[in-house]
């Protein structure tokens, strides 16, 4: 049992572990503000402008009824927390695009000192003219 609690500490000190739970609380406050965003502001906007209220639309069936106004705010509020997600996921890909600084290639190739074709930075022999290239360009 002592072994058990000493690797869910460990599980639990992990920092992906602790970050994820940071993550759920922020994305479950934050879904109560887009909640509220489209029950109080753009529901009524919408209601507005299409004269009704979608949120109460309902379909009775046998007593039964479906509320597919409520699906339709429903949707609303996971494309806008999805849209939302895409923008926060785009800045943080365009910050750490910023601060990896991308190291220049190695030459691939190099200039044959006597015909001045391109050739491959291995050669030590140019395939254009035939000449016989130096070591020390060859090193380089």
């Amino acid at each position: 049992m002592k072994k058990f609690f000493g690797e869910f500490r460990k599980f639990i000190s992990k920092g992906n572990v602790i970050d994820l739970a940071v993550g759920v609380i922020i994305g479950a406050a934050f879904q109560a503000i887009v909640k509220s965003l489209t029950d109080d502001v753009l529901s009524p906007i919408i209601g507005l402008v299409a004269k009704t209220d979608f949120s109460d639309w309902v379909l009775t069936i046998n007593d039964v009824n479906i509320r597919y106004g409520a699906f339709i705010t429903a949707v609303i509020q996971f494309l806008i927390m999805a849209l939302v997600v895409f923008f926060i996921v785009k800045a943080i890909n365009k910050v750490k695009d910023l601060a990896i600084k991308k190291e220049p290639e190695a030459p691939k190739t190099k200039k044959c000192p006597y015909c001045c074709t391109d050739i491959d930075i291995k050669a030590t022999r140019c395939p254009h003219c035939t000449s016989v290239l130096d070591e020390e360009l060859v090193k380089a």
